[in-house]
């Protein structure tokens, strides 16, 4: 079993490590400054005005690395935690060339200043990649991988250990155990592990499990039914001894969608007079490529299940679907033309969508807009679908952040609902953030592998993964998520 007497020091290590990041980054633009930014000025600053220009850069550099996860050492894989870093560290020092060229400099050192910030961000990278590369070694050797009981009720689990598994640097399931083996035996094997996952077990078993882990102080995880999700945004009402939870279940209120509409509007125009250029050469290279239609237009969902008309550039060829039947994407798909596997990538291919939003049919954050067959379809299996319009559909989102082209329905929908639950500017902020990440993370636009469309239909896909991970829980509790 794992020695836990480091786990105390966990909390100090991520001090640690947040203090010594910020001391390299944002002491080489204070070396920098002080050395040559400065000294551009005509009137260059003293005491206290040098001080503050360097307390601006710390304060946003903390912001930008904590919102990317660039601190989350050990969470992240070290290639994500480097990712988010130089993601990171490169709006930090374009907020502030901007900032300062506005404020202390003149035009003609615009040049100057720009490259300047450009070397110091190359030079970060190098840095970044060495502290967070020598802080994971840390991290796995002060903290070893937990090692775990899986139980579980479903064959379904195969599944999702496949996903545990691509993380043995945090976790190591080195037994599994079926609830069959009754509620005695498995806590006997619970004693025997650091930690246990509780994998889709019926609520009754399930809360057992979970109590004798908290008065046994044994860390568990859990995969969340729906309704967990829910009430983790209800409010505690104390009107008398008996605790109270209230959740209001109406989705955003007025206010929220007063200026979540407001930012649609203001973000969306500017977003399309700035990517104007970009999709105007795209719309060109797709109608030299074979000649067909530029726009690709489909109905979708939106929010309390109203159909619209979504746009998107055309990535596949034409007649993609000529048959009727709906096929999503899978990996080196034949159908996705030269330019269309480019845009799909990089996400241009959605661009077009911003006039979707300008129009009120989406917003910029939200789940992803389904197809009307999807939709009927999904419903049927999983009915809390219909759930994730309670908001408008967004051009970006929690489960795209968190998720994966190919992630389940039912995943994605827990995805959407933890959206809807917890919504604030912030978390709309966050997310938009994030969604600059994912752009290059090549995971986000996996497709669905071969075997997962053997039969041929979105439809029949749909029941044969997503029956497979609810089928128990129809079974003993009548509908999923219950």
């Amino acid at each position: 079993m794992k020695d836990k007497s480091y786990e105390q020091y966990k909390r100090i290590f991520r001090f640690s490590e947040v203090l010594l990041t910020l001391d390299v980054m944002c002491g080489m633009f204070g070396y920098l400054w002080y050395q040559y930014l400065n000294k551009l000025n005509e009137k260059p600053f003293t005491g206290s005005g040098n001080l503050m220009q360097i307390a601006v850069y710390v304060v946003v550099t903390l912001i930008l690395i904590q919102i990317f996860g660039g601190f989350e050492i050990g969470f992240f894989t070290p290639l994500n935690a480097i990712l988010s870093q130089v993601l990171a560290m490169f709006c930090v020092n374009l907020v502030m060339a901007v900032q300062i060229v506005l404020t202390i400099s003149s035009i003609y050192t615009l040049d100057e200043i720009f490259l300047a910030m450009l070397i110091l961000w190359g030079t970060q990278i190098f840095l970044s990649i060495f502290l967070v590369l020598l802080f994971d070694k840390l991290y796995v050797r002060l903290f070893p991988a937990w090692d775990m009981l899986v139980i579980y009720e479903n064959d379904s689990v195969r599944l999702f250990l496949d996903k545990v598994n691509t993380r043995k640097d945090k976790y190591v399931v080195s037994e599994k155990i079926h609830i069959s083996k009754g509620f005695e035996k498995i806590c006997d094997k619970i004693r025997e592990h650091d930690s246990v996952i509780v994998y889709d077990v019926t609520s009754n078993l399930r809360n057992d499990i979970i109590k004798f882990c908290y008065g046994e102080g044994i860390r568990v995880y859990q995969t969340p039914k729906l309704s967990d999700i829910m009430i983790r945004s209800a409010r505690e009402h104390h009107l008398f001894d008996t605790p109270l939870l209230m959740s209001n279940n109406i989705g955003l209120s007025f206010e929220q969608k007063l200026l979540k509409r407001t930012i649609d509007i203001v973000i969306s125009l500017l977003m399309l007079i700035v990517t104007s250029p970009i999709m105007l050469i795209t719309a060109i290279c797709i109608k030299l490529e074979d000649h067909g239609p530029v726009m690709f237009i489909q109905e979708r969902i939106t929010l309390n299940d109203r159909p619209f008309m979504i746009y998107k550039f055309r990535s596949m060829i034409v007649d993609a679907e000529a048959d009727g039947k709906a096929r999503p994407a899978i990996t080196d798909d034949e159908r996705i033309t030269k330019v269309g596997r480019f845009i799909r990538k990089t996400r241009i291919d959605e661009l077009p969508q911003l006039y979707n939003v300008l129009k009120g049919d989406m917003s910029l954050v939200g789940p992803r807009p389904e197809r009307v067959e999807h939709v009927i379809k999904y419903t049927e299996k999983i009915p809390e679908f219909r759930f994730r319009t309670k908001v408008k559909g967004g051009l970006t989102g929690y489960a795209q952040v968190y998720g994966k082209y190919n992630t389940t329905a039912y995943d994605k929908l827990k995805l959407d609902l933890m959206y809807i639950e917890n919504y604030s500017l912030t978390l709309d902020f966050r997310i938009v953030v994030m969604t600059i990440k994912v752009l290059f993370m090549k995971s986000s636009t996996e497709g669905f592998v071969q075997e997962d469309l053997s039969v041929g239909t979105v439809q029949e896909m749909a029941a044969s993964v997503d029956e497979e991970l609810l089928l128990d829980a129809e079974k003993k509790e009548g509908k999923v998520g219950s």
